[in-house]
């Protein structure tokens, strides 16, 4: 089934190459994503019951996706974009674990009820797994009926960490750093090489398109990116992080050319400055979280993180973007901004954020 997009072909080829020079340090101004249907903010309780995400027939899910990407606009450096989205780390579901849809959230909720023993957690690739199929089933289908029309992003894998305390749960998990740190790295081990695993065998399937790589996040590049996270490290100190977390991560860094990582909370900025210092991680995506100061009210930290050489990806109104670009300057941001728009209203922001932008670079 064909799908009729207001996008073009010369907006591919403006998306590429605005893309491209972002990454590469080159673009003067930021990129400026301004959201359609297809960002988090968006999504309808019918996505995340469990007939849609597991039973429906793949052509009728993706149905229900053509007809709101045919209805979307794509501002700025926006672009047609697609994935299947199960929640924030169906990893745990590759893996057998309890994967619960909340449609009333909008969500998918991954926890044991109770903590599975060390004994019993061997990771292993199941190249019959439910919901990894179902995924990979979905992903084949988009590839096959929309073709270079849409990028087809990677599903939301997971944080190795956050992926373990599904299984053994938070506050046991947090116990267990102490208690039996080697169980810890073992499993972590077993899961950085599996995540690997399952990115690599979402890309054999998407790198088909020729439409470049994204995933849960609003990032768009020609060569392998992606938004890693480790939300559990929100609750632990830096020492802990550098023994549990920043080896595989690196590790994970070094396997693409573009990869990110998703500071989310000021509980995690202790460790900021050990994930400037990989050499392999292009760009921070901060997150205040719920009660903090908007992005824009955090100025010195989104200069720790320029001064890095580091990109930088925010949430932000168009107000904020225009306070940043004033104080720090564009470059080198990624905005996604937040206020709905009609298009007379993109021309005139994006001519202001411009004007900024050169304004403090000069």
């Amino acid at each position: 089934m064909s799908i009729e997009l207001h996008f073009t072909e010369d907006d591919w080829a403006r998306v590429e190459r605005d893309w491209n020079a972002w990454w590469a340090g080159e673009l003067k101004r930021p990129v400026v994503v301004i959201p359609t249907f297809d960002t988090f903010f968006h999504r309808s309780r019918r996505e995340f019951t469990t007939q849609f995400l597991l039973e429906k027939p793949v052509e009728e899910v993706l149905d229900y996706y053509q007809e709101r990407l045919q209805s979307a606009y794509f501002y700025g450096d926006a672009w047609p974009k697609w994935s299947p989205y199960f929640g924030p780390g169906i990893m745990t579901g590759f893996l057998g674990g309890k994967v619960e849809p909340l449609p009333e959230q909008r969500t998918v909720w991954f926890e044991a009820d109770n903590p599975v023993p060390y004994d019993k957690l061997h990771f292993v690739y199941d190249p019959e797994n439910t919901w990894w199929r179902r995924v990979k089933d979905l992903t084949s289908g988009a590839v096959e009926r929309w073709g270079d029309e849409v990028n087809i992003a990677h599903t939301d894998i997971g944080g190795v960490l956050d992926v373990l305390a599904s299984f053994r749960k938070t506050y046991t998990l947090l116990k267990d750093l102490y208690d039996c740190p080697e169980e810890v790295v073992r499993c972590t081990r077993e899961l950085t090489s599996l995540w690997m695993r399952y990115y690599d065998g979402f890309s054999e399937i998407t790198a088909s398109t020729g439409r470049g790589t994204s995933c849960w996040a609003p990032l768009w590049s020609t060569r392998k990116t992606y938004m890693h996270q480790c939300d559990f490290s929100y609750m632990i100190s830096p020492a802990m992080f550098e023994r549990f977390v920043i080896a595989d991560l690196d590790h994970c860094f070094k396997q693409m050319e573009h990869a990110f990582y998703h500071l989310d909370g000021k509980g995690q900025v202790p460790h900021l400055k050990m994930l400037l210092s990989l050499k392999s991680l292009k760009g921070i995506q901060w997150i205040p979280g719920a009660g903090q100061p908007p992005p824009s009210q955090w100025l010195p930290l989104l200069r720790q993180i320029r001064d890095a050489g580091k990109l930088c990806q925010l949430f932000v109104s168009a107000e904020e973007s225009m306070t940043i670009a004033r104080e720090i300057g564009g470059k080198g941001f990624a905005f996604c901004v937040l206020d709905p728009m009609k298009p007379e209203e993109v021309s005139a922001f994006l001519k202001a954020l411009l004007k900024e932008s050169n304004h403090r670079n000069l």
